[in-house]
């Protein structure tokens, strides 16, 4: 017996991996975060399967649905949305299994933000313009941040930010950015990523919250930040590609 913690992506149920899936279409028990998770990602799970939404159970609630999948020498498919590495509340639950001897894996998924990257066929490394990508958060209902990684410290760089769980803190998110990127800054704000709802915002830190505001989001979005969101194809080519970059698998040619 085993479980499974699968990472959905980001709501499409296209973009969940094909091991993810595979492991939903045998599990007879699937757990999974239904305020995050479209039921249409179980579609494959067995006819007889126990699915369970755990939205509405505590941890202690979810550890012992788990136990009693063990006891039964079932696995489950433990599936939360996105990358379960990312904001996935899955430590602790691993904790719980480690106490109670249950094995466990972790299958990785499609995080929101490089969804969201896509979607807008934005690439969030531009030469020259921001190399360095950051993930991170505010202190809302959530967990507290640590210190040293309050937004204007972690954003000092002036690096793209992907910031989670934070769209009914934007007014602390813009106050904060606008001395470091400035209030010209390029701002998207990503509602529900590959849901049919799906919804992206943009603007700059100027005007995105009455933008926001006006739009009546205020759940499930992503705020990204930077100036590759802006660019309007002014950015120099990479020297990947370049006709006089060489490497291993492209030798410079010898003179004539």
């Amino acid at each position: 017996m085993t479980v499974h913690f699968i990472g959905a992506g980001p709501g499409a149920p296209d973009l969940i991996t094909v091991r993810g899936q595979a492991i939903i279409r045998r599990a007879p028990v699937v757990l999974y975060a239904g305020s995050l998770v479209p039921r249409e990602v179980l579609a494959e799970a067995p006819a007889n399967a126990r699915i369970l939404d755990t939205a509405p159970l505590n941890l202690d609630q979810i550890a012992a649905e788990i136990e009693s999948a063990h006891r039964a020498g079932m696995d489950v498919a433990r599936v939360h949305s996105g990358d379960p590495s990312l904001y996935g509340a899955i430590a602790e639950q691993m904790r719980r299994l480690d106490a109670l001897g249950i094995p466990y894996e972790v299958v990785p998924g499609v995080p929101a933000f490089a969804a969201a990257a896509a979607a807008l066929a934005c690439e969030l490394t531009l030469p020259d313009i921001s190399q360095t990508v950051i993930l991170t958060r505010t202190s809302v209902r959530s967990s507290d941040m640590p210190p040293r990684e309050d937004l204007p410290t972690v954003a000092a760089s002036g690096a793209t930010l992907a910031v989670h769980l934070s769209i009914n803190n934007l007014a602390k998110v813009v106050r904060e950015l606008v001395p470091i990127y400035g209030s010209d800054c390029p701002v998207v704000v990503a509602y529900r990523v590959g849901w049919p709802d799906q919804r992206f915002i943009g603007g700059t830190l100027a005007d995105i919250r009455g933008k926001v505001k006006s739009s009546g989001i205020t759940r499930t979005a992503l705020i990204l930040v930077g100036r590759v969101f802006g660019t309007g194809g002014g950015f120099a080519d990479s020297r990947l590609y370049a006709a006089d970059h060489h490497h291993v698998l492209r030798p410079a040619k010898a003179p004539r």
